[in-house]
């Protein structure tokens, strides 16, 4: 009989696969690299990663239940760019206008400070949201498919990036960008809760990246719940076979809407961390569709099916985290950047690969009892 681990990991090879390659591939950037193994390089890495496996997180779930959101990197624009308006800080408050063919809009004013902060982190949030539960009522009650429907709302959300950004601009506040953007020590410092930002028990933590540490952090107080509950269990449901699903009286519908929403607020997380990281916005539409492209990569690295049903966001987590370290070691060999899509096509064909060659095996295993 076959332990409980043994099961575990026959269930989870793919999550498994992608943390056995993360392991290797990260031990070897870093002992290739000059100043490897150090906080600031650890720090680097985790502001490149965090966006990329936010969206990443983001499209996981609709490829969970059999779809596919061709709109995560449009919106996380979207939102990078309201971010832009909403996170200045300053002490008087924040005006909010619109630059438009040279005329400003005003919107209104923001209180200052962290509370205004606060406040327009919030919104941005909230926007992302929205535009996630409008991707799955569209899907839902259009009854079109997701990858159609969200290539529609994507092209609206790049468009209202453009109204908000014709040009690249904005401000983020200064204190705001240093404390998300490198180690706990830093952000424990700026936000004044320590004394220096140290404490004895503190210590042994302050080298740790901020991104990592929110990265953990909403994977765990976000998807691991979600993934426990009913309607997470419906989304896997739907995505191993939507008509056993309904027949079982599981709320299809539901959980499709809760799917995409969940994928708006990812998506969201990862714009909101993109203008703090650039400390601006940018409807940069190339940068949208590589971020799109990349997430689907990262989920099936990280071992989800893209036929629904299997894997998980933790999984996408390590996928996006091996898509960048092949991007870290581009700049530590000095390879050619054009030659970077070529190696991480390669890869995910490879991925796609194996996961075809696991469904052929069940279907012909299915087909000895017909």
């Amino acid at each position: 009989m076959p332990s409980n681990l043994a099961i575990r990991l026959r269930q989870n090879v793919g999550l498994a696969t992608a943390i056995v390659l993360f392991c290797i591939v990260y031990l070897l950037y870093h002992l290739s690299h000059p100043k490897g193994f150090s906080s600031a390089v650890l720090v680097q890495n985790g502001d490149e990663v965090f966006t990329l496996a936010m969206v990443a997180m983001a499209q996981t779930v609709p490829v969970l239940a059999a779809g596919l959101d061709l709109s995560v990197g449009a919106l996380m624009t979207m939102v990078g760019c309201f971010a832009s308006y909403l996170l200045s800080g300053a002490a008087d408050g924040t005006p909010l206008s619109i630059d438009l063919a040279g005329t400003q809009i005003p919107l209104g004013t923001l209180p200052g400070g962290a509370l205004g902060i606060g406040l327009g982190a919030l919104i941005c949030i909230a926007i992302g949201t929205l535009a996630g539960l409008l991707n799955g009522l569209i899907v839902v009650y259009g009854r079109i498919q997701p990858i159609i429907a969200t290539l529609a709302t994507g092209a609206i959300y790049i468009g209202v990036a453009l109204f908000l950004r014709p040009q690249p601009g904005g401000k983020i506040d200064d204190d705001l960008n240093w404390a998300m953007t490198n180690s706990l020590g830093d952000f424990a410092s700026t936000v004044h809760i320590f004394d220096d930002g140290a404490a004895p028990w503190f210590a042994p933590f302050a080298w740790i990246p901020t991104p990592f540490v929110l990265l953990a952090l909403i994977a765990i107080v976000v998807w691991i719940p979600f993934r426990r509950s009913v309607v997470g269990r419906t989304v896997y449901a739907i995505g191993s076979a939507e008509g056993a699903a309904y027949m079982s009286g599981l709320d299809i519908n539901r959980a499709k809407i809760v799917a995409f929403t969940l994928a708006g607020f990812f998506a969201a997380c990862g714009g909101l961390f993109l203008a703090i990281q650039t400390s601006s916005g940018n409807a940069d539409l190339p940068q949208a569709g590589t971020y799109t492209l990349n997430s689907i990569a990262a989920v099936v690295i990280g071992g989800t099916s893209l036929l629904g049903g299997t894997g998980g966001a933790i999984g996408s987590i390590f996928g996006a985290l091996i898509l960048r370290v092949i991007s870290f070691f581009f700049r530590v060999f000095d390879i050619a950047p054009l030659l970077q899509p070529l190696f991480e096509g390669i890869i995910l064909l490879a991925a796609v690969s194996v996961g075809a060659l696991r469904m052929l095996r069940v279907k012909n295993t299915l087909e000895l009892f017909r």
